[in-house]
């Protein structure tokens, strides 16, 4: 088969499509032939060094995927060749193939069509597990969101506002502000010309949010702190703003604040596929009735994955960038 190597780590030009030997059914995988592979900041990570695959994970990147089943295991009875699915991954959805645990497996919505669906495994399973089952976000309650504009950002604002809760997000330019709107956001906050702590504050009444989806790390957890409500729930998620910073213990004591740090892809595989069935579970009815959309900002051929790197290093994109075969 055929799928993209990272032939030594640096920028998007080390990126190639090649020959590479074809994946290891296990008894408890499926083999999918891949239609489409979403793409997502971690794989930019491994890309340049700096965020390797578990053990036994493909080389390749791709951590999400969507196509047809071509054969499962002996020990798989759910899925039969030919079913349309999406799956979640460690690694190896840059590819024409790829074998994945048969637990982290979705059927494609009703609704979606095969490529499109790539973009909902990654996005829906961060998001209800971090917002939801870590977060706790309930109806009635306020989420502000970071990143409002990307594939997790478009996709929690869609769920959070599905199940009641009132969304904030930070975003740049103003069409990706307005976009947010347009998914359901009540407040949307320009990182670049506003302070969020100020302007949540403002719209809550002085309470805050009570829980935060954090993309930021390091740069954001002060002032992440200042924006939590009485009991609030901050949740991080990525450290593009760096991995250190100072914590002031008194500000989480005072609030009898929390602060959850997820990853997902190092998970044990009993671990994800509880949340890929939750996620069939709470999320896939939405989907199917279209109130839960996948925000697709372009699609690009899988051996210009390079170019599709360079497009998300960039930062003009809104929702999720596809590769497609």
């Amino acid at each position: 088969m055929r799928a993209v190597v990272i032939t030594k780590p640096g920028g998007p030009e080390v990126l190639e499509w090649q020959e590479v030997p074809d994946p290891d059914l296990g008894p408890g995988d499926v083999l999918i032939d891949v239609t489409a592979a979403g793409i997502n900041r971690a794989d930019l990570l491994q890309r340049q060094g700096l965020y390797p695959p578990p053990p036994g994970a493909p080389p390749y990147p791709g951590m999400e995927c969507s196509g047809r089943i071509e054969a499962v295991g002996t020990e798989v009875t759910r899925w039969q060749p030919g079913d349309e699915v999406c799956a979640l991954m460690a690694g190896g959805g840059y590819a024409e193939k790829v074998a994945v645990p048969a637990g982290q497996v979705l059927p494609v919505p009703d609704g979606i069509g095969v490529v499109d669906a790539a973009a909902l495994p990654e996005a829906t399973c961060t998001v209800y597990n971090n917002v939801f089952q870590v977060g706790r976000l309930s109806a009635g309650e306020t989420l502000l969101v970071h990143g409002g504009a990307s594939g997790i950002g478009t996709m929690a604002i869609q769920l959070a506002k599905a199940n009641g809760a009132r969304v904030m997000c930070t975003a740049g330019a103003g069409k990706k502000l307005e976009f947010c709107r347009s998914l359901g956001a009540d407040v949307t906050i320009s990182y670049r010309d506003e302070d969020f702590v100020a302007v949540a504050h403002d719209a809550t009444g002085g309470s805050g949010a009570d829980v935060i989806l954090d993309i930021m790390g390091a740069s954001y957890l002060a002032r992440n702190l200042s924006a939590l409500a009485t009991s609030g729930r901050l949740v991080i998620i990525g450290r593009q703003g760096g991995n250190r910073a100072e914590l002031d213990i008194g500000v989480l004591q005072a609030k009898r604040a929390s602060i959850h740090a997820t990853t997902l892809r190092n998970r044990p595989l009993p671990e994800k596929a509880a949340i890929v069935s939750a996620v069939h579970e709470n999320v896939w009815p939405l989907v199917s009735a279209g109130t839960v959309v996948p925000v697709i900002d372009r699609k690009i051929p899988m051996p210009e994955a390079a170019e599709a790197h360079r497009i998300l290093e960039d930062g003009g994109h809104i929702g999720k960038v596809l590769l497609v075969r």
